[in-house]
């Protein structure tokens, strides 16, 4: 039940406390704009190892291929953070592939210090895009509204302060109370609680719609409609740990995505066009990788004693791969692909190993 206590500021949705804690007001201030970027608060697969970026470097390849190898070949990195991933990807990819690639880091961050020229820094994606988008974390950072059940049986918007206090507002209603009722029931028992993703399936669909041909690849903390959480997932992270969200710009704060919700907006996002999605195909990032080649397997021992700098190596390697796909971790994680105007990409049951 939503704890009445008293704080500081206005009583506010949770969708624009967030939206001013990470992202600011009027272009300033905000978690996001800080110096020290995301890194300095949580780490990603980007951040874990650079077998990641790989693995999407091999994935754009596919994309390429499945494409005819346009002259122009895009890879936009939405919630690019610092650049981190899309400057790996570039340098993971073949020569004559990062010759025809225009990429893209889409930000609300200032572009960063030494960034590669090449590489555009931009606050939205462009139109018209031929290629792959990739947005790693970046759903579960747009903003929504909480919805808690009241005594009546009600979902109510939650409202919060700058310090995390909470109270129950108003009935929620409209397309809200629509989309909760399409993609997270509450059964009218006292205390569960939603989170509505209406926002992030609109900011999805938006992003697949300025693909002419490729993919769309979202990667995040997700649920689908036959596990959703009965209380929620909304929490913070600072400074490396998991921490209380708090709406004042000190915290990532952070929801996990309704990832299957996302995939029938996308879909309508291209109807009746001549770059109509296909089926929108939704794995774990360990299907996903385990189908790009990242298995976790240990290398022969016979290598430690024939090369044993080899065998050193590949035994790192080995135990990055297997955080990148290890259950209950960031293998976990999953992986909403929407292709238009290509066949899938990845095909699970191919994978190795």
């Amino acid at each position: 039940m939503v704890d009445k206590a008293t704080g500081s500021g206005e009583w506010r949705g949770w969708r624009a406390a967030t939206q001013a804690a990470l992202y600011g007001v009027d272009g300033t201030g905000g978690f996001y704009r800080r110096s020290e970027g995301p890194a300095g608060h949580f780490r990603t697969s980007v951040h874990a190892s650079p077998l990641f970026a790989e693995a999407v470097a091999r994935l754009l390849c596919r994309v390429d291929e499945a494409l005819g190898r346009p002259s122009s070949l895009d890879f936009v990195d939405m919630a690019a953070g610092r650049g981190e991933l899309v400057t790996a990807v570039l340098a993971a990819l073949p020569a004559d592939v990062a010759a025809r690639t225009r990429a893209c880091a889409v930000e609300f961050a200032d572009r960063p210090a030494g960034l590669a020229h090449r590489i555009e820094w931009l606050p939205e994606p462009p139109r018209q895009l031929t290629g792959l988008l990739f947005a790693n974390e970046w759903l579960d950072n747009v903003p929504v509204e909480v919805a808690e059940v009241d005594s009546a049986g009600v979902a109510r918007r939650v409202l919060v302060r700058d310090t995390g206090a909470e109270r129950l507002g108003e009935r929620v209603s409209g397309a809200e109370a629509e989309w909760l009722a399409r993609w997270w029931p509450t059964a009218g028992e006292e205390g569960l609680r939603a989170e509505i993703g209406l926002p992030r399936d609109t900011a999805w669909a938006s992003a697949v719609s300025c693909l002419e041909g490729g993919l769309a690849v979202a990667v995040d903390y997700a649920h689908t409609a036959d596990a959703r959480p009965l209380f929620g997932t909304l929490t913070g992270f600072r400074e490396g740990r998991e921490t209380t969200p708090v709406p004042d710009g000190s915290r990532d704060i952070t929801a996990h995505v309704a990832l299957d919700a996302c995939a029938e907006a996308g879909a309508r996002a291209g109807k009746g066009a001549a770059r109509e999605p296909l089926g929108a195909r939704l794995l774990t990032q360990r299907a996903a990788l385990r189908a790009l080649g990242i298995t976790g397997a240990r290398p022969p021992l016979a290598l430690a004693s024939t090369n044993p700098s080899a065998y050193v190596r590949a035994l790192a390697g080995a135990g990055e791969a297997a955080e990148l796909i290890a259950p209950g971790g960031l293998g976990d994680f999953g992986w909403l692909l929407q292709p238009v105007g290509i066949p899938h990409p990845l095909d699970p049951e191919a994978e190795p190993g």
